[in-house]
């Protein structure tokens, strides 16, 4: 499959891939997709257009992703199954092809009570390994749900997201199987803290033989303060963050210093998991500080993007 999608370009020539985020505003201000899409043009091999991330109102991540393209940024348009049924999702990868993006990110969403509309109805009339099947037959077989035939399919490269973390953990390498059978392209996972624990799902997602089929990008997140550190490992569900993380980041003045030893935190990982067999990119999760990732990614000697035709 050949979407024209600059990361799917970056895997097919064997070069280690590098993703970031670029979250909408909870505003109509498109300028603050312009902003940040110059910001990482060019660092970046793509970033994520969150779609009402955690379950907040924000610019739609279509419209969001689009003017990221126009501004240099290839975009990957996350998709999620709170907000849409089958069919809004399928007339909404249609209109993301006819827009010229090429990926796309599926994901089941984050529950709405934890949004800013906790009374606000959840659809899920589908889950992310439904919604990968759906658009993978939309490309690849020219089909809608339904059965019918579409003319001019749209082709996007497909992504989902996997927690190596969550409960039960001996389970999480099958459930990742479950979405490469479903047709996943590439794979981002939840922020990495405890690396020995992701090593061993690793070794497991391997003896499944899943690396040779889809392309696993390693999420971490670069940490601000020993709060936020602290807020992540008490409070953020699925989340394992080692308290030699929380300790390493609180033995450390609070402000600058601290936003330092986060960045080189984060490096120091990136270096680490770049040596995990399998490991085909790292996918870099610097929450409303996407300021830090350009130096995060120079830092770990991933600058200058190669070039792909």
């Amino acid at each position: 499959m050949k979407s024209g999608s600059n990361l799917e370009k970056i895997f097919s020539a064997g070069k280690f891939a590098v993703t970031a985020e670029c979250g909408p505003p909870k505003s109509a201000d498109g300028n603050v997709i312009v902003d940040k899409a110059k910001l990482l043009s060019g660092v970046v091999d793509a970033a994520n257009i969150t779609d009402n991330q955690t379950a907040v109102v924000r610019l739609c991540s279509m419209v969001s992703a689009h003017l990221a393209a126009d501004n240099g940024l290839e975009p990957i348009m996350q998709m999620t199954c709170r907000d849409r049924n089958r069919l809004a999702m399928q007339a909404d990868i249609l209109g993301a092809a006819a827009l010229g993006i090429k990926n796309i990110l599926c994901l089941t969403g984050d529950h709405g009570s934890f949004g800013n509309h906790p009374q606000a109805k959840g659809v899920f009339d589908l889950d992310s390994v439904q919604l990968i099947r759906m658009y993978k037959n939309m490309r690849d077989e020219k089909i809608f749900d339904c059965g019918e035939e579409i003319s001019v399919a749209p082709q996007l490269y497909i992504g989902c997201a996997e927690n190596p973390f969550a409960d039960p953990f001996e389970f999480r390498a099958l459930r990742l199987k479950k979405k490469v059978n479903a047709g996943v392209d590439f794979i981002q996972t939840q922020c990495i803290f405890n690396i020995p624990k992701f090593k061993k799902w690793m070794e497991e997602v391997r003896a499944l033989g899943l690396h040779k089929e889809v392309k696993i990008m390693a999420g971490l997140t670069p940490l601000k303060g020993a709060g936020m550190a602290k807020y992540m490992k008490n409070f953020v569900p699925g989340m394992d963050v080692p308290d030699a993380i929380v300790e390493r980041m609180a033995a450390v003045e609070k402000g600058e210093p601290q936003q330092a030893e986060g960045k080189k935190i984060a490096v120091e990982m990136i270096k680490e998991l770049a040596e995990v067999e399998g490991v085909a990119g790292v996918h870099i999760m610097a929450v409303e500080w996407e300021i830090a990732v350009p130096e995060i990614v120079a830092a770990a000697g991933l600058s200058p993007r190669p070039a792909v035709a």
